[in-house]
């Protein structure tokens, strides 16, 4: 079904695997295209949470320059309908209604960085991993990464990554917000699926949906109409069926089977 990744599922989770480690997992068109069916696919009732990982030692190392190369040869329409492609990627994972995990195994530079970011967790290799946003090294710019990066890390921290093109490791990731957790390499995997489990076992889908739903809106509304906007949404998350469980069990004294 893919060329360019692996895509397995078990136990209520998918593993999404970028796997062309000769390229560093480089983003590319058939890349993109294979990862926005892969997330669609993930779209499965029985799958609560998607990991994001790479194959090799890296987990992206951003796109192509060969790919880029070539379209530098293109007019900017072209252009522009390749970074709208992209775009949808990031927008999709974005706004993804299931707990999404970057598992960061290698380098994620450039619209690697971009895709770590727009998952709600990253965790990384202690040793292994490293983020940076290069583009400006090579005389391009981090044009729709920065969008995310600055929703995820504010202030000078996102601009410094940014202007400066440098490459941070996972404790300097975390120390800034961008990663949550480091582990040493070899427990990596072992660590992040029993952390999706645990955030499956202990969160309701629903709510989820609803959380991440209104952490996508509320960005582009002011204070009142976001105030306005969660009275709705707060209203109508008592009337799931998740909600009633939820307080049917806690009153009984029961454990929650989500």
């Amino acid at each position: 079904m893919f060329n360019q990744i692996i895509y397995e599922t078990n136990d209520r989770l998918a593993t999404i695997t970028l796997n062309k480690p000769e390229k560093r997992n480089a983003l590319n068109p058939e890349l993109v295209d294979e990862l926005l069916e892969a997330f669609d696919l993930a779209m499965d009732e029985n799958i609560r949470c998607v990991i994001l990982t790479g194959s090799g030692n890296s987990f992206c190392a951003g796109a192509d320059l060969e790919y880029i190369q070539r379209l530098s040869n293109l007019n900017s329409y072209e252009n522009y309908l390749d970074a709208e492609k992209l775009a949808r990627l990031y927008l999709k994972i974005f706004n993804y209604p299931k707990l999404t995990i970057a598992m960061v195994n290698g380098f994620a530079l450039a619209g690697g960085c971009g895709l770590a970011s727009v998952c709600d967790f990253v965790i990384a290799s202690k040793e292994n991993a490293k983020f940076g946003y290069t583009e400006p090294k090579i005389g391009f710019i981090p044009a729709i990464v920065m969008i995310f990066l600055s929703r995820r890390i504010s202030g000078g921290k996102a601009r410094e990554l940014l202007l400066s093109g440098k490459i941070i490791d996972a404790e300097e990731a975390i120390k800034i917000g961008f990663a949550n957790l480091s582990v040493p390499d070899i427990e990596l995997k072992d660590f992040t699926f029993k952390f999706a489990q645990n955030l499956i076992a202990e969160t309701s889908p629903e709510s989820i949906k609803f959380v991440k739903e209104m952490l996508s809106n509320i960005y582009s509304m002011g204070l009142k109409q976001a105030i306005e906007y969660a009275k709705g949404m707060n209203s109508i998350s008592r009337l799931t069926e998740d909600c009633k469980k939820g307080i049917n069990a806690f009153l009984k004294k029961e454990k929650i089977r989500w």
